[in-house]
């Protein structure tokens, strides 16, 4: 099993940033990649940003791009996600999950930490 804790969350005005962690623990090794998923107000929770984590490849939802950066250290089995320019269609829950071989489903999610942003 993976557990997943994520922090960062708050509220923050229109054009400020916000930076979320991910702590992992447990069988992390199990894993290869974490994503970053939210859920606004009466909407579908949604893809944000993934990384991979050997090598660090990132993929990001065109919404964020430019504006978020997903990141990770390895040896804390944390993962982040910087989130600049925040505007208020960001407002929404934001949920880590990890992914793991061979189907690489997200099989293990965190509690999610409330974003709120203020126009």
């Amino acid at each position: 099993q993976v557990q997943l804790v994520e922090s960062g969350g708050g509220l923050v005005q229109a054009g400020g940033s916000l930076r979320l962690s991910c702590a992992a623990s447990g069988r992390t090794f199990s894993t290869n990649r974490m994503g970053w998923f939210r859920q606004g107000p009466g909407k579908e929770r949604e893809f944000v940003a993934r990384i991979y984590w050997r090598g660090g490849l990132t993929n990001y939802a065109d919404s964020v791009k430019g504006r978020f950066t997903i990141s990770r250290d390895n040896a804390k089995n944390t993962v982040y996600l910087q989130m600049n320019s925040l505007k208020p269609e960001d407002t929404a829950v934001y949920y880590c999950a990890a992914a793991a071989p061979p189907n690489g489903e997200y099989l293990y999610w965190g509690q999610g930490t409330q974003v709120t942003v203020s126009s």
